[in-house]
């Protein structure tokens, strides 16, 4: 198992260094000088040149890329263009929306999914069957964000029971769970038809092998042999889509975001990048890259516990 984790960390930081140079390239040849646009069209081109210096961006690009690094690695992500503020304090106010809000939609989708994937499988080709299937490609189909429209029609507009958006804070914690609730409900309900898709996939499968055959010969019933010993050995795939969701309601609620006006990461994003913001864009994509990365890391370790090939393969 040690070897196993021990892998895994140095492709981990493989790919968190190739993922640097990635976004760092990729912003820096983004038309647009970031002085410019802050002094408008009009300023002096030496004043724009003290500007470019005042903010460090006269240096070599290797020199700000290494720099950058440096200072990720000790926790200094910079100094925001526009707002003249550390980029680490604009994240860690953001990180308290945008990551319980990833939580709280993985919570729903897995609550949602599990049920509805073992109700599907278990009855499997029957009227229940087609009706779980049918209702989670109607939830495939439909982007989130329109879901998070019909809910604020529905539920803010028409029954008033919650708020068309904004963020009251965490003074009041069930108002602030009750602010989340349904942009975390639009982003759950496509996860969920996904997730629900897959466990059933994957039950069905094992549902064919032969030990679901003899705990049935020695008098179980269907769903005794599904819970009992069809459910650890479909967790594996279940585990990568679970970790994969996770990865993306943190780094990919930038509409969901925008549509509830939640002053999430995803808005920051959006922000800065209108803002030509370089040092905010780069740093919150890396956080959020490296957020990825390290589900990823620890869905791997979920599967080594779950499953005992890996870690003898290892």
């Amino acid at each position: 198992m040690l070897r196993f984790a021990l892998r895994r960390l140095i492709s981990l930081g493989l790919s968190l260094l190739v993922a640097s140079l990635v976004i760092f390239l990729v912003v820096e040849v983004a038309p647009g000088d970031p002085a410019s646009f802050m002094l408008g069209i009009n300023a002096q081109p030496d004043t724009v040149a003290a500007l470019r210096a005042e903010l460090g961006l006269d240096v070599p690009r290797w020199q700000r890329y290494f720099d950058w690094v440096g200072g990720m690695v000790t926790g200094d992500f910079g100094t925001s263009y526009t707002y003249r503020t550390p980029v680490v304090g604009m994240v860690a106010d953001r990180l308290w929306i945008s990551l319980p809000l990833a939580l709280y939609a993985l919570l729903l989708s897995t609550a949602l999914a599990f049920p509805a994937g073992l109700f599907a499988a278990s009855r499997r080709g029957g009227p229940g069957d087609m009706a779980v299937m049918g209702a989670t490609q109607l939830g495939i189909a439909v982007p989130n964000f329109w879901f998070a429209m019909l809910l604020v029609l529905f539920f803010a507009i028409n029954l008033r029971w919650f708020s068309a958006g904004g963020f009251p804070g965490w003074e009041d914690p069930l108002a602030a769970l009750k602010a989340l609730t349904l942009p975390a409900v639009a982003l759950a309900l496509p996860q969920a038809a996904i997730l629900a898709r897959v466990m059933r996939s994957a039950l069905i499968d094992i549902l064919g092998e032969d030990f679901m055959r003899t705990a049935r010969a020695k008098g179980l019933t269907r769903g005794q042999a599904l819970w009992r010993h069809g459910l650890r050995n479909a967790l594996i795939p279940v585990l990568t889509i679970i970790g994969l969701q996770f990865s993306f309601l943190l780094a990919g609620a930038i509409i969901i975001e925008q549509v509830f006006f939640l002053p999430g990461l995803g808005r920051l994003i959006f922000q800065a990048i209108s803002q030509r913001d370089l040092i905010v864009v780069e740093s919150v994509v890396m956080l959020l890259v490296f957020a990825v990365i390290l589900v990823t890391f620890l869905t791997d370790l979920a599967y080594a516990a779950v499953d005992p090939r890996l870690r003898r393969r290892a």
